[in-house]
């Protein structure tokens, strides 16, 4: 890492490694800012079970982290998951069937007026960031976090760092499973991950060509979907009655309620492919 990671000009007496690690441990600690630092500082029994002479202060460590440019935290990010893969490698064969790559977008909210990068979200109506976090569910270790702007659909940069997760655990893998949501749907590469032996489930929009096509499927082929609980009471009681319902009947209001759910497959090829693929339809009564 001191080698790879060149954040500092001076290592007096700090190297970059020492700031990575110190930071690692406040966080397992239960730290959850820069200052906490301190109560690691003066903690003479972990400091005495680290072997620790000294380790940085909150000063210290923000001046460490301001020097970062995007380029030095994949570096670091890279760095960490070569390190990941020779762990996994230890692993059982059971474990080392197949890698499943999560990728999905949140909003990450801010007070901040003066922070570098955020724009305003039209989805969340709040202020902030919409980093891309690209993880392996398996282990839910994130490979990859990438910052980005409030406004930025979900999807963007996603393909170019969904390939270097591929490229990751290809070679330690023996399958590798794609998921993510409608937004990660990006078609223009299913023929190019196809290619690698890259299996991918993605949600996809309910677009007027697909419902037509679900539409006339004849009735044979859907089938009833069952979905398991998603819990099981440990005691019994008398069941209250349903105020809801009951407001609902006395004023003759509409209410739908769901009856039942089917399923349905076909072969669909989309615009930006040049082979067909499975499409799964969900039918709700």
């Amino acid at each position: 890492l001191d080698s790879r990671l060149a954040i500092l000009k001076r290592h007096q007496p700090y190297h970059e490694s020492d700031h990575v690690l110190s930071l690692a441990y406040s966080s397992l600690a239960g730290g959850t800012c820069l200052q906490d630092l301190d109560l690691l500082r003066e903690d003479e029994a972990l400091m005495n079970m680290l072997g620790a002479r000294r380790l940085p202060d909150p000063t210290t460590a923000g001046d460490f982290l301001r020097r970062f440019q995007e380029k030095d935290v994949m570096e670091l990010q890279r760095l960490l998951n070569e390190k990941r893969a020779e762990i996994w490698k230890r692993q059982s064969a059971a474990f080392l069937a197949r890698a499943v790559i999560d990728a999905d977008g949140t909003v990450a909210g801010t007070t901040g007026e003066k922070k570098f990068g955020m724009d305003y979200s039209f989805h969340k109506k709040t202020w902030g960031y919409h980093p891309l976090l690209v993880s392996l569910a398996n282990t839910r270790e994130p490979l990859f976090l990438i910052n980005r702007p409030g406004n930025v659909p979900s999807h963007k940069d996603a393909a170019s760092v969904i390939d270097e997760a591929i490229a990751l655990v290809s070679p330690v893998f023996k399958e590798v499973l794609l998921r993510g949501d409608t937004d990660f749907s990006l078609t223009v590469n299913f023929d190019r991950w196809s290619q690698q032996n890259v299996k991918f489930v993605f949600g996809y929009d309910a677009q007027p060509n697909l419902a037509q096509l679900a539409n006339e499927l004849d009735d044979k082929a859907w089938n009833p979907l069952v979905r398991p609980p998603k819990y099981e009471a440990q005691t019994t009681r008398e069941k209250r009655p349903n105020v809801k319902e009951d407001l609902i009947e006395e004023k003759d209001w509409n209410n739908k309620v769901l009856v039942g759910e089917e399923v349905a497959e076909f072969d669909y090829k989309p615009t930006k492919c040049s082979r067909s693929y499975r499409m799964i339809v969900l039918r709700k009564k």
